[in-house]
C-alpha cells in the first residue's frame, strides 16, 4: 500500500490570533489550522476557554522556535470579582463560600496589591495546564483528585488597579505584566484571601505575548470572512516571518560559503560574533541573501554553532 498523503498544505509563519472567549487555545489552533490547511501547527502558552486575546500560533517551520515565545513575559487585563471564591479560581467553577464584601474600598485593594509585585511564590491551581504523572491537573481535578503542587517563583513587573466597583461583591480590574507561568487566577485568589473576602478571576485577556500585541491579532471570524470560499492562500499575508518567535535575539548575518558549513552543522568563526554578544548567547543567523538559516549559539572559541536550523538547511 501506498503511503497516505499528508493533511494540508506547508505553511511557514507565525498567525497572532487574538482568540475569542468559550473554546480552548487548542480548539482555537484546530480552526485556524484548517482556515489556513495547514500540515502542522502548535500554539504558544495556553489560555483558558474564559480567556480572550493574544495567542500566537506557528505554523510549519516556526513551531522549532515557539519556545522563545513560551518563554516570553505576558500582559493581561483582568476583572476580579470579590465576596465569592470558586473551585477553579474563575468563573467557569463552583462556588464554594461567599461573604458580604460591600465594605471592601479601593484604598484596601490597592494597598493588598502591593506585596505581591515583584519577585513572589505561587502554588499552581489544580485546574491548571501543569501535568502529574502525564495527566493535566485540570482533568484529575474533575476527577475530584487533588495532589500536592511544589510552589513556583515568578515575578510581577506590574500590578495596577486600572478601576473598582463598590458593591456586595465588587469588582476590580486590573493590569498584569509577568514572566511566564504566572497565574492570574492565582493572583486574584491570593489577593482575595488576603483581604478576607474570597475573590475570582471574571474576565481575562491576554494583551500582549512578548513582541506581539493585540492591536497586530486577528480574529477568527475575520479570517473566515476574507476566507470565504477562496483559497487558503489568500490568508497567507496575516503570517509573520519564521524567525518572528525568537525576534528578541540578536540578527546575524552569514556570507554563502559560512552558510554551508552551519547547514552541515558545524559552527563557524565570523568577527560579528564580538560585537554582538558573547558565549552562551543565542542569535538568529540569515545568509546575506535574506534567508533564515535558524537560531545558532555563541562558542567560547568566539564562533557560533547552530542550535536549531529549518528544514532544507
Amino acid at each position: 500500500m501506498g503511503r497516505r498523503p499528508k493533511w494540508g498544505r506547508p505553511v511557514n509563519g507565525v498567525l497572532l490570533l487574538n482568540k475569542p472567549t468559550g473554546i480552548t487555545a487548542n480548539d482555537a489552533l484546530q480552526k485556524a489550522k484548517r482556515l489556513f490547511f495547514a500540515n502542522r501547527a502548535g500554539h504558544t502558552g495556553a489560555l483558558d476557554p474564559l480567556a480572550t486575546g493574544v495567542l500566537p500560533i506557528c505554523f510549519g517551520e516556526a513551531t522549532k522556535f515557539s519556545q522563545y515565545l513560551l518563554d516570553a513575559d505576558k500582559r493581561y487585563r483582568s476583572t476580579f470579582c470579590f465576596g465569592m471564591a470558586t473551585d477553579s479560581g474563575d468563573a467557569d467553577g463552583n462556588v464554594i463560600s461567599t461573604k458580604d464584601a460591600s465594605g471592601l474600598t479601593e484604598e484596601a485593594v490597592r494597598e493588598a496589591m502591593a506585596p505581591f509585585r515583584g519577585k513572589i511564590s505561587q502554588v499552581p491551581s489544580m485546574y491548571s495546564a501543569l501535568k502529574h504523572k502525564g495527566q493535566p491537573l485540570y482533568k484529575l481535578a474533575r476527577q475530584g483528585v487533588e495532589v500536592e503542587r511544589q510552589a513556583r517563583e515568578v515575578e510581577i513587573f506590574e500590578y495596577e488597579l486600572l478601576s473598582f466597583t463598590p458593591g456586595r461583591q465588587p469588582r476590580a480590574e486590573v493590569e498584569i505584566h509577568c514572566t511566564k507561568g504566572t497565574y492570574v487566577r492565582s493572583l486574584a485568589e491570593d489577593l482575595g484571601a488576603a483581604l478576607g473576602v474570597g475573590a475570582y478571576v471574571e474576565k481575562l485577556h491576554r494583551s500582549a505575548a512578548g513582541p506581539f500585541r493585540e492591536e497586530d491579532a486577528v480574529t477568527l471570524d475575520e479570517l473566515a470572512e476574507e476566507r470565504g470560499e477562496g483559497r487558503a492562500e489568500e490568508l497567507d499575508h496575516y503570517l509573520l516571518p519564521m524567525d518572528a518567535p525568537a525576534s528578541g535575539l540578536p540578527k546575524m548575518t552569514l556570507p554563502e560559503d559560512s552558510g554551508y558549513y552551519v547547514r552541515q552543522g558545524q559552527p563557524v568563526m565570523d568577527l560579528q560574533v564580538y560585537r554582538i554578544g558573547q558565549e552562551g548567547d543565542m542569535v538568529r543567523l540569515f545568509l546575506e541573501s535574506g534567508e533564515f538559516l535558524g537560531v545558532g549559539e555563541i562558542t567560547d572559541d568566539g564562533r557560533v554553532a547552530p542550535r536549531r536550523l529549518v528544514s532544507g538547511n
